[in-house]
């Protein structure tokens, strides 16, 4: 039996650990080519008030240079939020009027000062004619450490693989 990486999901790296207050945080690139949709999922750690995140989702027409286009498609995501997460936390649907950024993620003013899970899908079907990769920025936070990473998780695979024979994520 096959286990659910390669069969139902892939992951690849969005960026890596690092303090968001030190500069933008440019996500890599994901293709779509082999997948239905992807889930983006930015981890963050407390920060200091004011310093809210501003995450901005990009469409790419190659996995290196080519056209780049903000996408404007987020009209809801999902959050889990609090002080210090602590695995008892349930999702909260976000909705907002469809736009490539998201301004302090769960719009109260205080996702700085939470932890936070951040969960944005996008389905291949929603990029632009020509377009087949995706990626999320993060802006700097601002003066003050906040760490955080993003994820992308990869679904509806078109071919299901071991784990060792999926195709690179970016290709």
């Amino acid at each position: 039996t096959q286990e659910g990486l390669g069969r139902l999901v892939d992951l690849s790296i969005g960026f890596a650990p690092v303090d968001m207050q030190t500069a933008a945080n440019t996500g890599k690139r994901v293709s779509l080519k082999h997948a239905g949709a992807v889930t983006i999922v930015l981890i963050k750690a407390v920060g200091t008030a004011g310093d809210d995140p501003v995450l901005t989702l990009k469409q790419h027409t190659a996995a290196t240079g080519g056209t780049s286009a903000n996408l404007a498609i987020i009209d809801h995501y999902t959050i889990k939020d609090a002080v210090a997460l602590a695995g008892t936390e349930t999702w909260s649907a976000v909705t907002q009027s469809a736009a490539a950024t998201i301004t302090d993620p769960g719009g109260a003013g205080t996702s700085a000062e939470h932890q936070q899970i951040d969960a944005i899908e996008v389905r291949a079907a929603q990029l632009s004619d020509g377009y087949a990769y995706v990626s999320l920025d993060v802006a700097d936070v601002g003066g003050n450490a906040q760490l955080g990473t993003v994820l992308y998780i990869l679904h509806d695979l078109a071919v299901q693989r071991k784990p060792a024979n999926l195709a690179a994520a970016l290709a």
